[in-house]
């Protein structure tokens, strides 16, 4: 099952959490924390490389049948159309609006640019728990100064 952003996000909600009365606990969990959100980073880079080089061969093959270099045989195992250009004939130089247009390329670059996102989003996760030490010695600061200690 393919890790969702906003899944990560409804966790983070949940887990973020310190509860000032155990905070010994909160300490404690950071490592499970930061174990299970390093998981999902792992597997997630994982995916982005698989997806940038899969997109990189979609690209290849895309080049391959706009400039009429693809057999018959690998179109048809695509179910691509043999004129991709509609019976128009394109300057070297047009060649990108078409590229930027195709819709096998646009999907394969939303989820490369999907994944990007959830990386970023986990780093930043990680780097909060990386941290979350420091926080709760701020709280236990707080509670000093505020009692008087």
């Amino acid at each position: 099952m393919a890790l969702r952003l906003e899944d990560v996000l409804e966790m983070w909600k949940n887990d973020s959490e310190i509860d000032e009365l155990k905070l010994d606990e909160s300490s404690r969990d950071s490592a499970r924390l930061h174990a299970k959100y390093l998981e999902m980073l792992s597997v997630t880079r994982l995916q982005l490389k698989r997806k940038e080089a899969e997109f990189r061969t979609l690209l290849k093959d895309k080049w391959l049948w706009y400039n009429g270099k693809m057999s018959k045989d690998e179109i048809d195992a695509r179910g691509w159309d043999y004129d991709p250009l509609g019976g128009l004939k394109v300057l070297k130089g047009d060649m990108d609006y078409f590229y930027d247009s195709d819709e096998d390329i646009q999907t394969a670059k939303m989820k490369i640019d999907y994944l990007k996102e959830l990386v970023a989003t986990l780093e930043e996760i990680i780097n909060n728990i990386r941290w979350r030490h420091q926080n709760i010695k701020n709280i236990i600061e707080w509670q000093k100064f505020t009692s008087g200690i």
